[in-house]
C-alpha cells in the first residue's frame, strides 16, 4: 500500500475518512476555504467531481484555517455551506494545518521535506493531483482553476493511466 493509501484523515463530524477508499482512484487533494476570494472554485471543483467520477477520480477538500482566517467555521456550518452554495458531493476533510509546527501528515506528503513537489501551501484552493497507486503526479497553484486546461489534460492523463 503507498504512503498516500495508509493515511487517514479526520471526517466533517467525527471519524475519519481512510484514504485506502480512494486506492485505484486519482485524487485531486485541494485545501478548501468558505471565506475567500478562491471560495468560488468550488463549483468548478464539483464539475469535476461529476465529469471524471465514473471513470475512477474524486476531488477531496481539506478545509485549512491558516490563511487570514478564511475558514473559521465548524464541521456543521462547513458542510451546510458546501452543500447550500456549491451542491458539494466530493468528499470533505476535518480542518487540517498543512504549513507549520502541526502539518498534518498528508500535507507532509505532498509538500514538505523530500516530496516531489515540496514548499510550503501557499493560499486557500492549491491542488494536487494523485495516481491511481498514490504517487503525487502534479501540483497546481491556488489561481489554478478547475476549468484550466493543463488541470483537465494531467486528470486525463492520470486516469488513462500515463502520467
Amino acid at each position: 500500500m503507498s504512503t498516500f493509501h495508509s493515511l487517514k484523515l479526520p471526517s466533517l463530524g467525527g471519524g475519519e475518512i481512510s484514504l485506502e477508499s480512494f486506492k485505484e482512484q486519482v485524487v485531486l487533494v485541494v485545501n478548501v476555504a468558505s471565506k475567500c476570494g478562491l471560495t468560488p472554485q468550488y463549483a468548478g471543483l464539483e464539475r469535476l467531481q461529476q465529469n471524471y467520477r465514473k471513470q475512477g477520480f474524486s476531488v477531496l477538500g481539506i478545509p485549512c484555517n491558516q490563511f487570514a482566517g478564511q475558514e473559521p467555521g465548524s464541521d456543521e456550518e462547513i458542510r451546510s455551506f458546501c452543500a447550500l452554495n456549491y451542491g458539494v458531493s466530493f468528499p470533505i476533510a476535518g480542518k487540517l494545518d498543512v504549513n507549520g509546527a502541526q502539518r498534518h501528515a498528508l500535507y507532509q506528503l505532498l509538500a514538505g521535506d523530500g516530496a516531489a513537489f515540496p514548499g510550503d501551501i501557499t493560499w486557500n484552493f492549491e491542488k494536487f493531483l494523485i495516481g491511481k497507486d498514490g504517487r503525487v503526479l502534479a501540483r497546481f497553484s491556488p489561481r489554478t482553476t478547475p476549468e484550466d486546461p493543463d488541470l483537465s489534460e494531467a486528470i486525463e492523463a492520470a486516469l488513462a493511466g500515463s502520467s
